[in-house]
């Protein structure tokens, strides 16, 4: 496994959980469409590490 590959499937993670707490705690919905994207951008960058390196 990637050492890259592996910071980015953790900080998209944790994006995923920043966007949960957000929704609960009523933030505006612009912040959380970035936290979103970001997310979806940091999982799928690194499962496509993992597909293309190994």
């Amino acid at each position: 496994m990637n050492g890259l590959s592996t910071v980015l499937i953790v900080v998209g993670l944790f994006l995923l959980g920043g966007i949960y707490s957000f929704v609960k705690q009523q933030m505006p919905k612009g912040l959380i469409v970035l936290l979103s994207i970001g997310a979806a951008m940091c999982l799928s960058a690194g499962i496509l590490r993992l597909d293309v390196w190994s």
